[in-house]
């Protein structure tokens, strides 16, 4: 039987798959609708999608390190329980020790794990544990020595905050505690040059206007304007911020006594910056009764 475009369509709008899976199921039925819809179901694939709207913001961060280089990658699911789920968990190591062998995030969901791509694997997780779920990211640092720190680790190298530290120089006992230093003080950046223009330029405009509502002269409000401009560069960037295993110091000058330069850092939390969905519980389960 031919597979025409609206047999497709019509598979893809009846169980949520994407095309190539609505025609290949197609294609393996000989163009029989319900039995292509078994087919999908078999696989898995038709759970997957319908789970696919939903919004997935937990699920864990796992880091790992080989050599000079340390990657960082955020696997999301919808609930924080599936975090705790032994699959779940697996599923991700192995994602994180695939990426580092990979560039960036669309590679990784390409990459092989298992003898399936990692894209896929994921796929046939939702169908099993049944929530939705998403390879959101990835990330990754080099130096001489990268070290890595999981705040309230769920399972040993993955958590809800994941960091890496890259150094030239230091020690692997230095780079744990300023990873831990990051994990905490969440910078911005790594240093003044590194940090968004676009952020600078609206803390600028901010303090400027504050500056000018005090009335003072233009060469005093230009010193408060500096003034207030460095103490906003030292809080937000990593190396100028007071280190929190000794705050006498900042993490620049701790950095040059334990001779080490940091060049880069990663921190990574699970679900920042989705917009979650707020639920009424007791409104889902009486809609739930009601049919």
């Amino acid at each position: 039987m031919a597979i025409t475009a609206a047999l497709v369509k019509e598979l893809r709008e009846s169980t949520g798959v994407g095309m190539m899976d609505a025609k290949k199921a197609l294609v393996e039925t000989d163009g029989d609708m319900e039995a292509a819809q078994d087919w999908l179901r078999t696989k898995g694939l038709a759970k997957a999608a319908k789970k696919a709207g939903r919004t997935a913001a937990e699920g864990l961060v796992a880091v790992a390190v080989a050599g000079g280089k340390g990657i960082a990658v955020e696997v999301n699911s919808e609930t924080d329980f599936v975090g705790k789920n032994a699959e779940f968990q697996e599923m991700v190591g192995g994602i994180a020790k695939a990426a580092l062998g990979v560039s960036d995030v669309d590679a990784l969901a390409a990459a092989d794990l298992g003898g399936k791509p990692v894209s896929v694997v994921i796929t046939d997780k939702i169908a099993t544990i049944g929530e939705n779920m998403s390879l959101r990211r990835m990330a990754s640092v080099e130096g001489e020595t990268v070290v890595s720190y999981v705040h309230n680790a769920a399972a040993d190298g993955m958590g809800k905050i994941g960091v890496l530290v890259a150094m030239n120089g230091g020690n692997e006992a230095f780079g744990k505690q300023v990873a831990m230093h990051i994990a905490a003080a969440n910078p911005q950046s790594l240093n003044e040059a590194s940090l968004d223009p676009a952020v600078v330029e609206k803390e600028r405009t901010i303090l400027t206007e504050q500056a000018r509502e005090s009335g003072k002269p233009e060469n005093i409000i230009e010193n408060m304007i500096k003034g207030r401009m460095k103490k906003f560069l030292a809080e937000v960037t990593l190396l100028g911020q007071d280190f929190v295993i000794n705050p006498d110091l900042t993490v620049e000058a701790a950095a040059k006594e334990a001779g080490a330069e940091i060049v880069g850092y990663i921190r990574m939390e699970v679900g920042d910056g989705i917009e979650k969905e707020e639920t009424d519980f007791a409104a889902e389960v009486a809609a739930a009764v009601r049919g």
